[in-house]
């Protein structure tokens, strides 16, 4: 029996390259997410099994260099030279190859055994560009191939290439000296390198990077070489190098090593890239002459955003019918009456089927609706488009002194808060990079989608898609306005710095991609839903059921202080304990918000349940979870064909269903009326962010920041509902 040897592999390469799409090529459903160590920066690690080899992938963060500015260069640089990965393998996008190259030489200089993989193969084809791979590996030491990671094509040569690795990194390790620099720069490197080689132990450096890495300052190189024995010679000539390439260059030395990166670029891109005389007009470019056109921008991202949640509205809903079908029958059928047979006391009963049950389960119902809305955002995300939906919103923020960066921590808000507020770390001004923070809870996450859904699906039935678009738009000009009186009063010297943004090109993208990207963030839900939602539908049944042994949840403790509160909430039409502490709740997480009202109106009317243990149909049962399922499929296609033809219903009955209701949205029908429901909604898409993104703000800017977001979302809300709801009332709306 044979032991399978392990390689670790780094992919690493500029963004829109097409990493992602070759890792996921590579590694298929072998993979997993999570953060580096001590970031808030995304982690993806996969493995694939190749003849005798168990290959490692670790999918580093996209980056345009490693000059160790921003988290995601630290990240890839420190990883590739501390963590000595067997191969890197350098993802280009061959359709442009020169901006890349400049990743390219920086990774040649530490010295890695190194792939480089040409993606985008048949664009560069397509724009007429012709690559000498030949050549171009000759010129760098290392092999070259070509790809088309999204077919596929190409990544069976690479897991060959990386086995070949495996067994002569020798072929594959560039040499030393590929990147040449001019002649003051060359002596200063050549003079600390030669220094460099004299210490025993560089921790597997190569002396040449560490040289050059001194002479930019950098922090981690200066730490290898002060712990390394004798180290402190080196940094004692460094002072005297430094010194003399000032008096050549002034204080700009880093300039001229960049400089002479660039000038091997354009080098290496003369010497294997020949291009046509007369670049063809290419697809994306016709398709950016209306999608980015100054008056057709803003409202095509707006149809787009409608088209996405008429999609979650009408398509998730008969797959919510058939969970919702599955939680409030067979699942809690069986568990009572396994419990009742095992003569549970009637607390543990509760707790289980009302406290866990109802708790969790009313928040699992709406995993359709979260699963659609991330696969329309991958799709838009890995089309190209969203870069092009900042581009747009550029014009649109300069009103609040900000630029299309803003916009795009913003659009991360759609999907969670916490990475958004994470993401304004890219904007460089500081008052800018707080004024976006405090901007993005306004930006509807998709833990309130549940929220959206079970209203709509109660009181406004075929209009609920629009019902959920009209939100998600309110939430954004909210954040407009409140950006734009910020702007004046609080952050007077905010200024609109140059945007500068990629446009990747326009691609299709593949199934395997979007439903890698779908499920990561589902399964993540799913997680949170079975421990953070699980741990407070435990806590919330113990505050409805104290002290013990009261029958009325409005006398327990989570009562009175949910009626103590209710009289803020009179004015806006919801001003009940059960509204109230459903709210109070939310602040936890907003998914707890539905989870909340489960136990409150579906656990009211279960609490007289029969003693005895109920009938078990186990045919009956099967057939609810098989035969629904099938229904459910051909119910949520019709929808889909009439949500992607807006205006015209191909299946008119599929249209509007108004039996499309959860257990808790027919409950929900005697605590509010449509008014009191949608300035709920309003309500609930304004107030205070959830404690993770609050505690993610005062990390970001500080705790003076971070309350002054709960003070102002909860005002803005208050104010909006009430508006909203007595609005309604003078215009005779029930």
């Amino acid at each position: 029996m044979t032991t399978s040897r392990r390689l670790r592999v780094a992919l690493a390469g500029n963004p829109n390259a097409g990493k992602s799409t070759v890792f996921n090529a590579l590694t298929g459903a072998h993979q997993h997410v999570g953060n580096w160590p001590g970031k808030t920066v995304e982690k993806k690690e996969g493995f694939y099994r190749y003849r005798d080899l168990v290959v490692e992938i670790v999918d580093l963060p996209g980056t345009y260099s490693l000059s160790a500015y921003s988290p995601e260069e630290r990240i890839a640089q420190e990883f590739i030279t501390e963590e000595h990965p067997d191969v890197v393998v350098n993802v280009v996008d061959a359709s442009n190859l020169e901006r890349n190259l400049y990743l390219t030489a920086q990774l040649l200089e530490i010295g890695a055994p190194m792939i480089i993989v040409l993606n985008m193969a048949d664009v560069a084809e397509q724009l007429g560009y012709k690559i000498d791979i030949g050549k171009f590996a000759q010129l760098v030491g290392v092999p070259v191939l070509t790809a088309v990671a999204s077919k596929e094509i190409g990544i069976e040569a690479l897991r060959e290439q990386i086995h070949h690795a495996a067994e002569a990194p020798e072929f594959h390790t560039p040499p030393p000296d590929v990147l040449q620099y001019d002649h003051e720069l060359e002596k200063a490197v050549r003079r600390l390198t030669e220094a460099l080689e004299t210490l025993p132990d560089l921790q597997g450096y190569r002396p040449r990077w560490l040289a050059v890495k001194l002479i930019e300052g950098d922090e981690q190189a200066q730490r290898v070489v002060q712990n390394a024995p004798g180290g402190d010679a080196v940094l004692t000539l460094l002072p005297k190098v430094m010194h003399k390439l000032q008096r050549v260059y002034g204080e700009d030395v880093d300039i001229a090593l960049a400089d002479a990166r660039y000038a091997f670029v354009r080098g290496l891109a003369r010497q294997v890239l020949t291009l046509p005389k007369h670049p063809p007009r290419t697809l994306s470019d016709r398709i950016d002459q209306i999608v980015t056109n100054r008056w057709l921008g803003i409202p095509l991202f707006l149809f787009f955003m409608y088209l996405m949640f008429s999609l979650v509205q009408n398509v998730s809903a008969p797959f919510m019918d058939w969970i919702d079908s599955i939680i409030s029958g067979p699942i809690t059928t069986w568990t009572l009456a396994g419990l009742l047979a095992l003569h549970a006391p009637q607390w543990l009963v509760s707790l289980i089927v009302d406290g866990a049950i109802a708790g969790v389960g009313s928040v699992l119902t709406f995993i359709p609706s979260l699963m659609v809305m991330f696969f329309a955002l991958a799709f838009m995300e890995d089309s190209g488009y969203l870069a092009r939906a900042a581009f747009v919103m550029d014009k649109a923020m300069a009103f609040l002194g900000l630029n299309g960066r803003a916009f795009i921590p913003m659009i991360l808000g759609f999907g969670c808060n916490v990475p958004a507020v994470y993401a304004t770390r890219t904007i460089e001004n500081r008052a800018a990079r707080v004024l976006t923070g405090l901007l993005i809870p306004f930006m509807s996450c998709s833990a309130r989608l549940p929220v959206y859904v079970v209203f709509g699906m109660a009181f406004f039935g075929k209009d609920a898609g629009l019902v959920v678009w009209s939100l998600y738009l309110v939430g954004i000009v909210v954040a407009a306005l409140a950006g734009w009186a910020l702007s004046l009063l609080v952050f007077p010297d905010v200024h609109k710095s140059v945007f500068v943004l990629e446009l990747p090109r326009y691609r299709l993208p593949t199934w395997q991609g979007l439903w890698l990207h779908t499920w990561e963030h589902t399964s993540e839900f799913i997680r949170k839903a079975g421990t953070v939602i699980l741990s407070i539908a435990i806590l919330l049944w113990f505050l409805l059921n104290l002290p013990w042994g009261v029958q009325n949840p409005g006398d327990s403790y989570f009562g009175k202080v949910s009626h103590a509160l209710a009289p803020i909430y009179e004015p806006a039409g919801f001003g009940t304990w059960q509204a109230a502490g459903a709210l109070i709740s939310g602040f936890v997480a907003k998914e707890v918000v539905i989870s909340t009202m489960s136990q409150i109106y579906i656990g009211e009317q279960e609490a007289k349940r029969s003693q005895e243990p109920p009938t078990l149909h186990p045919l009956e049962d099967a057939k609810t979870i098989v035969v629904g399922f099938g229904e459910a499929s051909w119910k949520a296609a019709k929808a889909l064909l009439d949500s992607l033809t807006p205006g015209v219903h191909l299946f008119p009955a599929a249209s509007g269903d108004e039996g499309n209701q959860t257990e808790l949205s027919r409950a929900l029908h005697k605590a509010f009326t449509p008014l009191s429901a949608l300035a709920f909604l309003v309500y609930v898409l304004l107030y205070t962010p959830c404690m993770a993104t609050v505690a993610a703000q005062a990390q970001e800017y500080g705790w003076q920041w971070a309350l002054f977001s709960v003070g102002l979302g909860l005002t803005t809300a208050w104010l909006l509902a009430t508006a909203v709801f007595q609005a309604g009332r003078l215009l005779g709306v029930g």
